[in-house]
């Protein structure tokens, strides 16, 4: 697909779900005492991972256009899976799910894509072998063996909230509190836990004599919103509103480094439900200029970094992203992606030096044929980096699908998708 040169963006655009909670929504939905409505949802490649592999522990979802219905089972109310659960390219269908599956009385056999294959399990598998599951081994596929879990206390460095989540599911099984000692990170899991009645004093769990999830409506993603808010910025004359993005503060670490270089985005009409902040953005064009930011910043904009990359193109001086390590066991090696297809755009703009990404803002840029690696967010990020200089032609744009299957029909003008 080629991408050329975009005018300004004028009006709204029209952001899909939140991809995170979307997910979290449908796995705690099919273990409520009661039917459970999630609105907005996000249907994209990813949820219908989760969707599928929830159908297959014998959860009954219905699907509408606008909403699930979710036929709850209770806690103990899963089946074991007659067949093997393909998470596809979903690494929070995954990790969460080995969470869930760590803690019931049968086994459950994983499986995903080539891209999850390769992502790191151990981190999951380390703290709940501790609970007591078994695992056949640390790649796909792999066999879950579950059964009586015990609480524990669990420390790890790694700022994960897949790991946390894992943890947190297996917790609501366990024969004792657990606590979790992690790095701060996104907080889907333990607001929509608090949501159903579930005591969370600070990391220590106690799940609830009776399980019950409210019915949800899922706030627009964020991680979507980014792209549009870095076009809008960039593109000189362009006043964008996007509604009901969410603004859980563990996720808008893209807003404030944007906002620090110069953006203009200004938040309106703020709410909350089911725990999660949410409000309308407008978004107008601006020059941006090159920052510094720590590695403690990076868990708020981790799925961002590819996007806030693009914008320190065109901003005027050096920015320097610390911490960005994490990067590599993404749906691919981000790190790389972005040094060896970025460049391709704005030649000797990107160099990486161990795990720091160093951009040289105001270098020319010019129409390049670029690699996505099969990635949603770097073919986005590319997309949008070419709409904003010279165009590009993108080798494979339907790995968009994954988490945002409208965003080419809206970069080309039909902006409700």
């Amino acid at each position: 697909m080629e991408i050329s040169k975009h005018t300004p963006l004028k009006g709204e655009i029209k952001i899909p779900p939140d991809k995170s909670i979307t997910h979290r929504a449908i796995i705690l939905g099919s273990l409520s005492n009661r039917n459970v409505v999630v609105y907005n949802f996000l249907a994209g490649e990813d949820c219908f991972s989760t969707i599928n592999c929830m159908q297959k522990f014998g959860v009954k979802i219905e699907q509408s256009d606008k909403s699930l219905i979710i036929h709850g089972v209770g806690l103990r109310g899963l089946k074991a899976p007659k067949e093997i659960l393909d998470a596809g390219n979903s690494g929070t269908t995954l990790r969460l799910l080995m969470g869930l599956a760590a803690a019931q009385p049968f086994k459950t056999t994983f499986t995903g894509d080539d891209s999850l294959k390769k992502r790191p399990l151990k981190r999951v598998i380390e703290p709940l072998t501790k609970m007591g599951a078994k695992f056949s081994g640390d790649k796909l596929p792999l066999t879950v063996t579950g059964g009586n879990l015990r609480g524990i206390r669990y420390k790890t460095p790694i700022a994960s909230a897949q790991v946390k989540s894992a943890i947190l599911l297996a917790g609501l099984y366990a024969n004792d509190v657990t606590i979790i000692d992690i790095p701060p990170c996104r907080n889907h899991t333990e607001l929509m836990l608090l949501a159903c009645g579930v005591r969370l004093d600070g990391s220590i769990l106690i799940p609830p004599a009776e399980f019950i999830v409210p019915d949800c409506n899922i706030p627009n993603d964020i991680s979507s919103a980014a792209f549009w808010i870095v076009l809008a910025t960039l593109l000189e004359g362009s006043e964008l509103l996007l509604k009901n993005i969410g603004l859980n503060e563990t996720r808008t670490g893209i807003i404030d480094a944007l906002a620090k270089m110069g953006a203009k985005i200004m938040i309106t009409n703020e709410g909350e439900e089911i725990g999660e902040k949410r409000g309308d953005l407008i978004i107008q064009s601006a020059r941006l200029r090159g920052i510094e930011i720590d590695a403690e910043e990076i868990p708020r904009m981790i799925d961002e970094i590819p996007i806030l990359a693009v914008a320190a193109a065109f901003a005027e001086g050096t920015t320097i992203i610390h911490g960005v390590g994490e990067l590599r066991v993404k749906e691919s090696d981000r790190l790389a992606a972005i040094v060896n297809e970025f460049n391709k755009l704005s030649p000797g703009t990107y160099r990486a030096e161990g795990d720091d990404l160093i951009i040289t803002g105001g270098k020319p840029k010019q129409f390049a044929a670029c690699k996505t690696y099969g990635d949603h967010r770097i073919a986005m990020s590319l997309a949008i980096m070419g709409a904003a200089a010279e165009g590009v032609d993108l080798d494979d744009p339907d790995c968009v699908n994954i988490s945002y299957p409208n965003f080419f029909k809206q970069l080309g003008g039909n902006f409700e998708g």
